[in-house]
């Protein structure tokens, strides 16, 4: 299987991979498990949606290819509305696995985006769980991992901080919604700024 490590240098210093900016044309968005029955009780869920929203957007204006999954959909439901009227595709991989590389479907999906796409983007949920299985299965496959700490979810606020600190010990950025925005936006007046900005000011 052909995997992203293929096309970046072999790294031991992860302080190198924080150091990297990220670029457009290198990343693809993955929407994890935000659920109908999976959402009600996560912590800060609201901040989750709205994070989660303006990734997604960010991703639309800019043409980062975005994945969506669902986890055991017949049980845990369909993706919520205010996540899956903002997808490009209305079909989300559904899955089995916690990890998303669990699933053939995905991985199929992800090889074959155009580019190079050696980087991930992650939101969704739960932060220990799936969200942070599949940055793990990500790291071992050769990609860079970026986790935007406010777009991702857990029940409890202690799984939410021991999932990204396990995350950032394997070597995935832990990041935030604004950093991933800004960054990958580089520069103010820009077409593609001035159709977010409404969004940053909410």
């Amino acid at each position: 299987m052909v995997t992203a490590i293929d096309s970046i240098p072999h790294i031991t210093d992860y302080s190198e991979i924080a150091r990297r900016p990220l670029e457009t044309d290198h990343c693809a968005l993955i929407v994890v498990d935000i659920q109908e029955k999976l959402l009600p009780p996560i912590f800060q869920r609201e901040q989750l949606i709205r994070n989660s929203q303006l990734l997604i957007r960010l991703a639309g204006i800019l043409k980062i290819p975005t994945i969506a999954t669902t986890q055991y959909s017949k049980g845990l439901g369909k993706i919520v509305p205010e996540i899956s009227s903002l997808l490009p595709s209305a079909e989300a991989i559904d899955k089995l696995q916690f990890s998303c590389f669990g699933s053939d479907v995905f991985c199929s999906m992800l090889e074959r985006l155009p580019g190079n796409r050696n980087t991930v983007l992650l939101c969704g949920m739960e932060t220990h769980i799936c969200v942070m299985q599949t940055a793990l299965s990500a790291l071992r496959e050769g990609y860079l991992v970026h986790v935007a700490s406010d777009a991702v979810g857990s029940r409890a606020e202690w799984n939410w901080k021991v999932g990204l600190e396990r995350m950032r010990a394997a070597g995935a950025v832990i990041s935030s919604t604004e950093m991933i925005v800004y960054e990958l936006l580089r520069a103010s007046g820009s077409p593609a700024f001035k159709e977010l900005l409404p969004f940053l000011k909410g």
